[in-house]
């Protein structure tokens, strides 16, 4: 195994072509996975670079690790922080005239590299390392030990930056960080969600297996509160069944994960029916939105996928005042807003103008979050300066 010291990468291992396409670490399922996945649609012969690979096969070609993932820190991205920023500066670029990035931690630390030696370098930025940046909205962020190392880990990470690079944030809401965290500016671009098939679909319990629709004949059949995500506590799901409690509604939580019994028991005592479904297909999802009479996604995130998806398929959504899921509501139209902790009083009017919302023009305002228009942005973004 290597030691955590010797952050050299593999040589001779990366092909010297054109471009390269680096991504901080890949997942089975995750938001920036799925942008990784559009930028490699776009850019079809670059070489890809992360600094592990957990899902391998997932994107159909050879994807290059760094020597952390041969070390015992493979995996452990807290610990990892302190010596990712050397990883990524210690990735050989050979004859690569484009390096395109994309990055939640410190990957982009590669693009400002290939920057100052004169490359075309683009940054999509889905955030600042919120483990230093935003510690208020990443609790790994608060370890004792990734505190320690914040300060010194910002000063590096200010310093990666270049005025050479290009940097593409993934909402407004991020590109105000960025320009509070490195003092640069960024084009907003924001993910691709797949609205246009959601969109596509009057019904979607009409296309789900006899097996996937026996979940509905156990839910409310005239409206309920929709709560879904991986059920963990930032992603506050409490607030789903505080909403229903206040409009005497029944609740719907839709996912698994660490939180679930703190959520069962929360919902066992509470004033109106809350119902689990547990993990769900892609399918079974958007038949819940459809079925919903509002969908309830409160916590703070850099954009917020599933807000978009449910606009897309018809339903409002009530999203957090702090965050970038509150663009696409405005954007859209379908939904209302509210701070995370008002009064049960303040929750139920945020809810209440919501339910009441329209968006005549929905499909229009949801292409602008589309994988289409994803494509579009990323490939004039890049092709303005390569």
């Amino acid at each position: 195994m290597t030691q955590a010291g010797d952050l050299e990468v593999r040589a001779g291992v990366i092909p010297r072509t054109a471009t390269l396409v680096a991504h901080e670490w890949i997942e089975a399922i995750g938001g920036a996975e799925v942008v990784l996945k559009e930028l490699l649609d776009v850019l079809p012969g670059a070489d890809v670079m992360c600094l592990w690979d957990d899902a391998p096969g997932r994107f159909g070609r050879d994807i290059q690790e760094s020597v952390l993932a041969e070390s015992w820190l493979r995996g452990r991205k807290a610990l990892s922080l302190p010596v990712m920023p050397r990883a990524w500066n210690t990735v050989p670029l050979g004859d690569y005239q484009n390096v395109v990035v994309s990055s939640h931690a410190f990957a982009h630390h590669l693009a400002g590299r290939a920057a100052r030696e004169g490359r075309n370098a683009h940054v999509y930025v889905h955030t600042p390392a919120r483990y230093i940046w935003a510690p208020e909205v990443e609790i790994r962020g608060r370890a004792a030990h990734v505190r320690a190392a914040s300060i010194p880990l910002k000063k590096i990470d200010r310093r990666a930056t270049h005025s050479g690079v290009r940097y593409a944030a993934n909402s407004e809401f991020i590109r105000e960080r960025i320009q509070r965290s490195w003092d640069r500016d960024a084009t907003v671009i924001y993910p691709p969600v797949d609205v246009e098939r959601i969109g596509a679909v009057t019904r979607w319990r009409d296309a789900l297996s006899a097996e996937e629709d026996r979940l509905f004949s156990v839910l409310p059949s005239d409206g309920y509160i929709l709560g879904a995500s991986r059920l963990v506590s930032y992603k506050r799901l409490d607030k789903a069944i505080e909403v229903g409690e206040a409009l005497g509604m029944p609740v719907v939580i839709a996912g698994s994960g660490p939180e679930e019994a703190a959520l069962r028991e929360r919902g066992a005592s509470a004033t109106v029916p809350v119902l689990f479904t547990g993990r769900v297909s892609d399918e079974q999802l958007y038949a819940l939105y459809q079925e919903a009479s509002l969908f309830v996604f409160m916590p703070i995130e850099d954009f917020g996928i599933m807000p978009v998806e449910c606009m897309a398929a018809g339903t409002p959504v009530l999203v957090n005042s702090i965050g970038g899921a509150r663009e696409s509501v405005n954007a859209v139209g379908l939904g209302a807003e509210a701070e995370l902790d008002v009064s049960r009083s303040e929750l139920a009017a945020a809810a209440d103008r919501a339910l009441l919302s329209t968006a005549t023009r929905r499909d229009d305002a949801t292409y602008e979050f589309s994988r289409t228009s994803f494509r579009h942005k990323i490939h004039k973004w890049i092709e303005e300066t390569t």
